[in-house]
């Protein structure tokens, strides 16, 4: 008998992790990623403890620079972090806050009754991250200093003179750090962009703190400082759209919860709403909107049957009336130490008692205001009758569309020359404008897992379009029944039939302006396709140049001009040596996919080695919301003002 193998689980494999190892060894477990999101999560620490200092009233002045060398550095005029020695571990707390877990001002109900952080975890984690932090408090008229190597003190905390960072304010904390290249790998630049937005939406939920960006790589400075709140935050979600009344705001308050609504309809028929907890963007909800979305339709429903006496056993105004073309903020601020979250992302709240809070205040202030504003409650009534009237009349439009079975894949368009591959991970829907390119990609595509759908001409503006009208129209009808996942309530994502859509449309101006229409589909209809990352737009060449036998593609003008430079630099195949008579490039410029043979397409345009493809991203819903309402929506005054804006960057084909 074989004698058994000695296990190699031993008190030898036990590790223990001290310090800040754990967060260096498993960094994502602490900011969710090291891509450049986690860059920004690690920025978003050191912020959100200069707002706790504004949320708890001391803070009123946050500089945030972005320095040339890669050092990110924040300053505030807060109280700063205490320097004293704490005799349990014999070192000054500022140490201790920025190089153990768990240590801070938040566990203290006294010292943060508001805080935007949960575990206490975020400046240690932080310096952990970084291959170099320098920290500096001023407080009762001294000046501090700490220096950090991958979360390691260089020394103690010590008493200085004079200001390595250049602190500009009289008491406060300053942090600068460098992102550590090691844990960072793909990059240590910050998404400037998501930066912005994110330090505008703090500005709009606390009003008596002034932001400043500083950003010495692209020498632009910014201010953000709101003094309407969610107010503001409401006018400019709405800016661009037509709205039916003034901003219905109230602020509650009960014990230590606090509830702050802004509601708003415009004429639009999607929903945009956000909601905080303690300056934290709840981007998946949580209990806090739950209640509100309760108290709102049946507040409204209550106010029908009294103004249009709706009696029982009436259609009802559901949720999904309701929220057409409503814009609306609900803030919620509650102690820090009381916060449960579901899941580490901190962007749902889950707390029971919240829920029947908001939901009790909403239901309430909505009764009270409805009597007392009666112009604004039937206006609002107005809207969401049509919604409703809309929404009947796409249930019936759908369901006749359900019998007949096309949207279930009984029957796939006569058109569509599908793929053989049937794993959708596997495939890909290429859209192609008209029938004359439809028929080019036919022929050279690669028919075991290439599908084409060819879209005759342009399609509807669905901005502001039913599901009824939508399913009227034979392309987008087509279109749907082609991906096979059905759309509105009975959509089902798990059933789309290609992994990779592709919208592949001519360079000149109608080309563009039939990938605008189809963006807005998706975007308005099917926005998981976008954000699963789905959606993509080919990238054919505008030139082919030859010279000789030698053939070149470029998909810009600069591209062309740097090809027929080389072309002209070194002989080709086929080309004439000589000094006298050096023979030229001839160049032709594609307006259309149908200008190419299926070969050309093939290997231009189709084929995974060679092709260009842009993925599909939103960055930013609320920004590409009112992109979408300013391009395809009925009001002119903003489109104008975009168009001559930006009338100076367009490459007209004329």
């Amino acid at each position: 008998m074989a004698k058994a193998k000695k296990s190699d689980y031993s008190v030898e494999s036990i590790v223990v992790l001290e310090g800040l190892e754990p967060v260096r060894k498993r960094p994502a477990m602490y900011i969710g990623s090291t891509s450049q999101t986690g860059v920004n999560h690690c920025l978003n620490e050191i912020i959100d403890n200069a707002i706790d200092e504004a949320l708890a009233g001391y803070c009123h002045n946050t500089q945030i620079i972005i320095n040339q060398d890669g050092y990110l550095t924040v300053f505030d005029d807060g109280r700063g972090i205490p320097t004293e020695i704490m005799p349990k571990y014999k070192a000054s707390a500022l140490e201790i806050v920025m190089t153990k877990l768990h240590a801070g001002g938040k566990f203290s109900i006294g010292a943060y009754k508001i805080s935007g952080g949960l575990h206490g975890v975020g400046a240690s984690v932080v310096n952990a991250l970084s291959e170099h932090m320098i920290v500096e408090v001023r407080r009762e008229e001294k000046l501090y200093r700490q220096e950090y190597h991958a979360g390691k003190p260089l020394a103690k905390v010590k008493e200085v003179e004079k200001s390595l960072l250049n602190f500009p304010f009289k008491t406060g904390t300053a942090v600068s750090f460098l992102p550590d290249k090691k844990i960072f790998s793909e990059t240590i630049e910050i998404n400037y962009n998501l930066l912005k937005k994110q330090i505008k939406e703090r500005a709009y939920l606390i009003s008596n703190i002034q932001f400043k960006i500083f950003n010495q790589k692209t020498k632009e400075n910014l201010g953000f400082y709101f003094d309407g709140g969610i107010k503001s935050l409401l006018r400019d979600l709405n800016r661009g759209k037509r709205v039916h009344h003034s901003p219905i705001y109230f602020k509650k308050q009960l014990d230590d919860k606090e509830v702050e609504v802004a509601i708003q309809y415009n004429d639009s028929i999607n929903e945009n709403i956000h909601s905080f907890v303690n300056v934290i963007n709840t981007y998946e909800g949580g209990t806090h909107l739950t209640g509100f979305r309760t108290a709102l339709t049946k507040a409204i429903n209550n106010y029908a049957k009294q103004e249009l006496g709706q009696k029982n056993g009436e259609e009802t105004y559901t949720g999904d009336d309701v929220k057409e073309g409503l814009t609306a903020i609900v803030y919620v601020k509650m102690p820090s130490t009381n916060l449960q979250f579901e899941g580490q992302t901190k962007t749902k709240l889950g707390n029971s008692e919240i829920q029947t809070f908001v939901q009790q205040s909403v239901f309430n202030y909505l009764q009270t205001y409805f009597e007392e504003n009666p112009k604004t409650g039937k206006e609002i009534l107005s809207k969401i009758y049509l919604a409703q009237k809309a929404r009947l009349a796409a249930k019936a439009a759908k369901e006749a569309v359900l019998r007949k079975g096309a949207l279930e894949g009984a029957s796939l368009p006569g058109k569509l020359a599908d793929c053989q591959e049937k794993d959708p991970s596997a495939c890909e829907l290429y859209l192609v404008e008209g029938n004359s390119a439809g028929g080019t990609a036919k022929e050279g595509r690669d028919r075991k897992y290439q599908a084409i759908l060819p879209l005759r001409g342009k399609v509807l503006n669905t901005e502001r379009a039913y599901l009824d009208k939508v399913l009227s129209f034979k392309e987008l009808k087509d279109l749907v029944v082609a991906l096979g996942m059905g759309i509105g309530e009975s959509i089902d994502y798990g059933k789309l039939r290609y992994h990779k859509i592709v919208i592949m449309t001519d360079a000149d101006v109608d080309g563009e302006h039939i990938r605008t229409l189809l963006l807005t589909f998706f975007f308005r209809h099917l926005p998981e396709v976008i954000n699963k990352g789905h959606l993509f737009i080919a990238q054919p060449p505008l030139y082919k140049i030859q010279l000789g036998k030698t053939i070149k593609y470029a998909f810009n003008d600069v591209e062309c001009d740097q090809i027929i430079k080389d072309l002209l630099k070194s002989p080709t195949k086929g080309q004439r040596t000589t000094t006298t008579n050096i023979q030229q490039p001839s160049i032709q410029r594609y307006k259309g996919l149908g200008e190419m043979n299926p070969e050309q397409l093939w290997e231009t345009t189709m084929k995974p080695e060679n092709r260009i493809l842009k993925q599909v991203n939103i960055n930013d819903s609320q920004e590409a919301d009112q992109v979408f309402s300013m391009l395809m929506g009925e009001e002119v005054p903003p489109r104008k003002k975009f168009i001559v804006t930006h009338a100076k960057m367009a490459n007209l084909d004329i």
